[in-house]
């Protein structure tokens, strides 16, 4: 069986694709996957690091706004168009999985249009344009929370599976965890990251509340700059001449996420559609700061649903400050109780078997 995969862009939407491909690899040995994408999405990073094949197009998204990067972006379409039926043709695939991101635009549609079985899936409650578009054309459309149905006009090709995860953050022990990341067994670990690329604003942040708790012997932090901003922090923290104390507290990225997601009390972070099935699957409280820059706001969108089910604190970026965060730290650290309700609703809201149902779903798109 042949397998193309399309998805890019950001960790959200290469994360998903990397765990079907996994499944689909784990389940049929003799399965040839290729992934599509762009030279500078961040799949042209995890793809291979995953140990995966990956084809490049030239392709950009449109901006909101006509203006001369509308008719840049046109000509990419066109380039992408003709680039995707090349690779398509090339490689001869049995289905076509899209994933989210530009990128799947033209190669999700050609294969379509040369009659190919495609399947895209959606993380968001709301969906992307990308993937409004593509669902009028695909066979199916799979999405990760039942609010994303009203969307799609076609409820006849639309399934709910949830968001698939790498089976790392299914299977893991907190006290291993805590031990691997030498943080001791009482201390309050909080693990706080802005995303595959890193936030600027929650980094500002969490410098200035790890500057105030680095002596707290009960507090334990641990924070994702992402690579662009690591020097950044790192210089703030200089100035303040604890750099030395706090080095082992800032980590610039991290690859094995799992292991300090299993370590971790509560989390601070983006409301990304993938991070928040890899939290709850791992059944962490949350407080979740919604990126205000995505489109349609999904973000605030996917982080009500874990607050109104009472397994996130949800702080707008408008009210996000240090001593928010430092109040809820402290907070959550003494009252248990709520910590451990808030940990059981966000496992009830998981859906670990996610990429079994997602496989399931590719094999019946095959067959149809």
């Amino acid at each position: 069986m042949k397998v193309l995969i399309t998805g890019g862009g950001t960790g959200g939407h290469i994360y998903p694709a990397i765990a079907i491909a996994n499944k689909i690899k784990g389940e049929i040995k003799t399965a040839q996957i290729l992934f599509v994408g762009t030279e500078k999405g961040l799949e042209s990073e995890l793809v291979p690091k995953a140990g995966y094949n990956l084809k490049t197009i030239k392709v950009s998204g449109f901006k909101r706004k006509i203006s001369l990067d509308t008719a840049k972006s046109a000509v990419d379409l066109a380039c992408g168009l003709k680039d995707s039926i090349k690779v398509i043709l090339k490689f001869k695939p049995d289905i076509v999985i899209g994933t989210g991101g530009y990128v799947c635009g033209p190669v999700v549609f050609i294969a379509s249009m040369l009659n190919i079985k495609t399947v895209i899936h959606e993380q968001n409650v709301i969906p992307g344009v990308t993937n409004k578009i593509l669902g009028k054309f695909v066979n199916r459309v799979l999405v990760s929370f039942h609010e994303s149905k009203k969307y799609f006009n076609n409820d006849k090709k639309v399934y709910l599976t949830g968001n698939p995860i790498r089976k790392d953050f299914i299977k893991i022990s907190e006290e291993s965890s805590k031990e691997e990341i030498g943080a001791k067994e009482d201390e309050f670990v909080v693990l706080s990251f802005g995303g595959s690329r890193g936030a600027e604003k929650i980094n500002n942040i969490m410098a200035k509340v790890i500057e105030r708790t680095h002596k707290d012997k009960k507090i334990k932090i641990i924070h994702v700059t992402g690579s662009r901003h690591y020097k950044e922090v790192m210089d703030f923290f200089k100035e303040k001449g604890i750099n030395k104390d706090v080095k082992d507290s800032v980590k610039e990225y991290i690859y094995d996420m799992a292991k300090y997601m299993g370590a971790a009390d509560l989390a601070i972070c983006r409301a990304g559609a993938i991070t928040l099935a890899e939290i709850t699957a791992m059944g962490i409280p949350s407080i979740l700061i919604p990126s205000p820059y995505v489109t349609n706001n999904h973000q605030e969108h996917n982080a009500r649903v874990l607050e109104d089910k009472g397994a996130a604190i949800l702080v707008k970026e408008s009210e996000f400050d240090e001593h928010v965060i430092l109040n809820n730290i402290y907070e959550l650290s003494k009252q248990k109780d709520k910590l451990n309700t808030m940990a059981k609703k966000s496992r009830e809201i998981a859906k670990p078997n996610a990429t079994d149902i997602i496989y399931s779903n590719i094999l019946e798109v095959l067959k149809s």
